[in-house]
C-alpha cells in the first residue's frame, strides 16, 4: 500500500496499483505507522495488534500482515 502522512483526513482508498492509504500522522518515530495501523485494523474490525508490519517501516510502500490469534 502506499502511504501518505500528514494529510488532512484519514481514508482509505482502493485503486489499480493497490490501497492508498491517508493519515494525519505526521511521519516521525513510527507515528504514522502506528495510525496506518490502527485505520487498516478499524476498516477490518479485528485488533490492531494482529497486524504486523512486514515491510517499510521508513517507507511510504508499505506492507502489513494479518497474524491470526491462536
Amino acid at each position: 500500500m502506499k502511504v501518505t502522512p500528514g494529510a488532512s483526513s484519514n481514508s482509505i482508498l482502493r485503486s489499480e496499483a493497490g490501497l492508498k492509504v491517508a493519515v494525519t500522522a505526521v511521519p516521525e518515530n513510527g507515528k504514522a505507522t502506528e495510525a496506518v495501523r490502527r485505520l487498516l485494523a478499524k476498516a477490518m474490525g479485528v485488533a490492531a495488534s494482529r497486524l504486523e508490519l512486514h515491510q517499510g517501516a521508513s517507507s511510504r510502500n508499505k506492507i502489513f500482515v494479518y497474524t491470526a490469534g491462536g
